[in-house]
């Protein structure tokens, strides 16, 4: 076996039903899979120490019997080599390993939320400049000589580009069928799926005109 399953999750996610259940399961049936847990502080608006009285996330992995580890999430070097040992694990040992991501949402969490009513913008200014993960391996590769301001300069162009070019493509491609919408849970679309899929056309039908 060469290949695992990847779940990735925030902080938020880990208070529900699923995550508990998700992670019972791996252990007991001893799936490979690797947890990656995005501890980035805020489920929306509830700060990590309005969610739970433990410390973290990954020091629940040990209750469900799953191996774990946690990581700076803005050392893009630390997280290379944790992702890629959990990786070694889960498929070594046939079994589930838990990595819990640390870091901070630099944005808002949704186009209707204003982050700064719960979030000190202090805060938010020392995370987007100190410990910016994209910012800190520029440093890096600046002070072991590895790239220069003009080559900095000429990648963010280059990359500037191709980001305006990719979204150019992105919008002449036509929309797909909205049956698509059906397809990308199961290989055999069940029977209440193909259920579902005939009452929206019926629905679209009967009331297309208003969408």
């Amino acid at each position: 076996m060469d290949r695992c399953s990847v779940v990735y999750f925030g902080d938020g996610a880990a208070s529900t039903s699923d995550f508990h259940a998700a992670c019972n399961f791996a252990a007991a049936l001893e799936c490979p899979v690797v947890f990656i847990c995005r501890n980035n502080g805020f489920a929306i608006s509830t700060p990590v120490h309005e969610q739970y009285r433990g410390d973290g996330i990954v020091s629940r992995a040990p209750g469900y019997g799953i191996a774990g580890c946690r990581v700076d999430g803005n050392d893009i070097f630390a997280m290379n080599a944790a992702i890629r040992e959990a990786r070694h694990y889960a498929l070594k040992h046939c079994k589930p390993v838990m990595v819990e991501a640390m870091t901070y949402r630099q944005s808002h969490h949704s186009t209707s939320d204003d982050s700064t009513r719960y979030r000190n913008e202090d805060d938010i200014k020392e995370w987007s400049t100190v410990f910016d993960p994209v910012k800190r391996l520029y440093r890096f590769m600046f002070r072991e000589g590895l790239m220069d301001e003009n080559e900095n300069a000429a990648i963010k162009d280059e990359e500037r580009v191709a980001v305006l070019r990719a979204m150019e493509k992105a919008e002449k491609t036509a929309k797909p069928d909205i049956s698509f919408m059906f397809q990308d849970v199961y290989k055999n679309t069940n029977p209440n799926l193909k259920t579902q899929e005939r009452d929206l056309h019926d629905h679209l039908k009967t009331y297309g005109e208003h969408y």
